[in-house]
């Protein structure tokens, strides 16, 4: 048999999957005991449906196979059935967690998801709303803190329904997810002091990121409490990235009398930490204790692993398309105000002091 005719064998498999392309929307209303209106109505999301019935209608379109036509569903319901993500820093594990589970709740409820990158820059913010307005999104999820107010008027002036994350102020159609960073702190000094550190140091994300401004001052109001000095030598600088967190560590190492325990803003930062630590000879936590923020995948398989705070980014993803759906297919006017909570999880990256 010759390469042509291997490739003109399609099984049987192959043809019925190919069959559901020509499933049209009455076949699926029949199969689903209900109208094409009420399905065009959960393909589109333009009118709410019951949830058994959008269950019920859902099943059958899964079961047949079909697809509809993405560009007469823009043109007959005026809307994109997209949903815009921007984000600070795809590389960081910290965001694809988020937008892994956004996109699957988006594709369950028939909505696709364009994801813009800033890069930590305030200035690329403008371009990643540019390409929202261009493909006419019907929700924008902005999970950083890079914010130009001028470009959060013009999607609200727009219509179309906003999430923040930290630092958005709930109104209509705009919805505000709070991360409880200061629990996470304050467990987090806690623990240190217990195992008997006193010589605390906090290297920060940069200081244009309004959640890496409230981490800092998390820091510094829970050691006051505490009656601990915060020496401003032992509060630096980092850029949520690896290398940042190194160099902020050499920086510290480099003190007369060095931390004996630092807590990082990200868990990236800890990662640089770490190994700016081990670079000058010194151990995890015999010499030094490090504690971590965000608790990504990589950060239990660490050596040593890493003691952390949890911020839970399924409950994040879920939440912003929870509100922007409700705000797309008017549900719900009004924003809402998530609230996310934190948790330590203590690994193997902290220690007793070291006893001189």
């Amino acid at each position: 048999m010759d390469s042509a005719a291997r490739f003109a064998i399609v099984t049987e498999a192959e043809r019925r999957s190919l069959s559901h392309t020509h499933v049209n929307i009455r076949e699926v209303a029949k199969k689903a005991g209900v109208s094409t209106a009420t399905v065009s109505r959960v393909v589109n999301a333009t009118v709410p449906v019951g949830a058994v019935t959008e269950r019920r209608v859902r099943s059958a379109i899964k079961a047949l196979g079909y697809y509809p036509n993405t560009h007469a569903r823009t043109l007959g319901s005026g809307k994109s059935h997209m949903y815009g993500l921007i984000i600070s820093d795809i590389s960081n594990p910290f965001f694809p967690d988020i937008a892994k589970c956004f996109e699957r709740i988006a594709v369950e409820h028939g909505q696709e998801l364009l994801i813009a990158n800033t890069d930590y820059q305030p200035q690329r913010m403008q371009l990643c709303v540019r390409r929202m307005l261009e493909r006419k999104v019907d929700g924008v999820a902005i999970m950083t803190s890079e914010m130009d107010p001028h470009l959060i008027r013009l999607l609200n002036k727009r219509g179309i329904p906003i999430v923040f994350l930290d630092t958005g102020r709930v109104g209509p159609y705009i919805s505000n997810i709070f991360i409880d960073y200061s629990n996470g702190i304050e467990k987090a000094i806690e623990h240190l002091v217990g195992l008997g550190h006193k010589k605390i140091a906090f290297v920060s994300g940069p200081a244009t990121l309004a959640s890496a401004n409230i981490r800092s001052e998390a820091f510094e109001l829970s050691l006051k409490k505490r009656g601990l000095k915060s020496a401003a030598s032992y509060r630096k600088s980092g850029d949520h990235r690896i290398e940042g967190g190194q160099s902020a560590m050499e920086e510290l190492l480099k003190l007369r009398q060095p931390p004996t325990a630092v807590i990082a803003s990200n868990d990236l930062t800890a990662i640089g930490i770490i190994r700016a630590i081990h670079a000058a000879g010194l151990k995890v936590p015999g010499d030094i204790s490090v504690i971590g923020f965000d608790d990504i995948e990589i950060s239990k398989f660490l050596q040593p692993p890493l003691t952390t705070i949890r911020v839970p980014r399924a409950e994040i993803g879920v939440s912003a398309f929870t509100a922007l759906y409700a705000a797309s297919s008017k549900r719900a006017a009004h924003g809402t105000e998530y609230r996310i909570s934190t948790e330590l999880v203590v690994r193997e990256s902290t220690g007793p002091v070291k006893a001189k």
